[in-house]
Formats: C-alpha cells, structure tokens, sequence
C-alpha cells in the first residue's frame, strides 16, 4: 500500500502509559491499525506537556500512574478554557475494572473504557467509535 493515505495517517495519538512494555504494545497496536504519528509519555505531567505540544487527534491512558494518574490527567484536561483541548477525545486503557473507578471515569466524560488486555479488534474497533463521535459532536 506504498503512497496510500488510511483514515489514520493523519492521526496524532498521544499514549500515557507508565509500564514501558505495555507502553509499546500500545504502540505496535496502533501502528498495525494504521497510526504514523504516536507520542508517548509515561504518566499525566509528561502528557499535559505533551498534549499542548503536539495537539493530538486521540488520546489513550492508563489510569493507575504517578505521580499524576489518568482520572487527574483527565480532569485538569476537561476544566482546561481551550474548549478543542478540553473536548480531545479520551480513551481509558487500563487493568482497573472497579466500578466506581468507572463511575469517575464516566463522571469525567470519558470517551470510551477498555480494560486490558486488549485485542487488535476492539482496540481498532473502539477507536473508530470514538473518533466518529467526536466528529458528529464538532460537526453538529
């Protein structure tokens, strides 16, 4: 597919993960999908820094990280005043599955939850869904 443009190519994602391995398996993911342009850090300062830098198009985060986790990460972003900062979509990869965890989570206006491990499918799959959303909400 040498010169062939994907839906994706164009795509900045931003990846908070602490674990360094699971980090890159993130990253394999989202290049077998189709993503070129991929940061990563590896808690919430490094990603606030990060995201004004690079503006990305998506971001996907772990929740359980020091020493500023996802749900902080997350709410500092959705109070910023830049209402296309503040509206990024936010995609939750993460062990934690506890239900008040997601309830915060939800009460944040998270965009979409996936517990790990993840398969290429869902992955893919959630983050069409969330993209589209995204873009109905700017579009209407």
């Amino acid at each position: 597919m040498t010169g062939a443009t994907s839906a994706y190519d164009l795509k900045r994602v931003l990846v908070l993960e602490d674990e360094i391995h699971i980090r890159k398996i993130i990253v394999r993911l989202l290049r077998e999908i189709g993503f070129d342009a991929i940061y990563e850090v590896g808690d919430g300062i490094d990603g606030m820094k990060e995201l004004l830098r690079v503006r990305p198009d998506l971001i996907l985060c772990d929740i359980h990280m020091e020493p500023m986790g996802g749900l902080k990460f997350l709410e500092t972003i959705r109070n910023l005043k830049t209402r296309d900062v503040a509206g990024l979509p936010v995609i939750f990869l993460t062990a934690d599955a506890e239900v008040d965890t997601v309830l915060k989570a939800k009460e944040l206006r998270v965009d979409g939850y996936i517990t790990k491990p993840v398969s290429l499918a869902h992955l893919k799959s959630k983050i069409d869904a969330v993209l589209a959303e995204h873009r109905a909400r700017q579009d209407g």
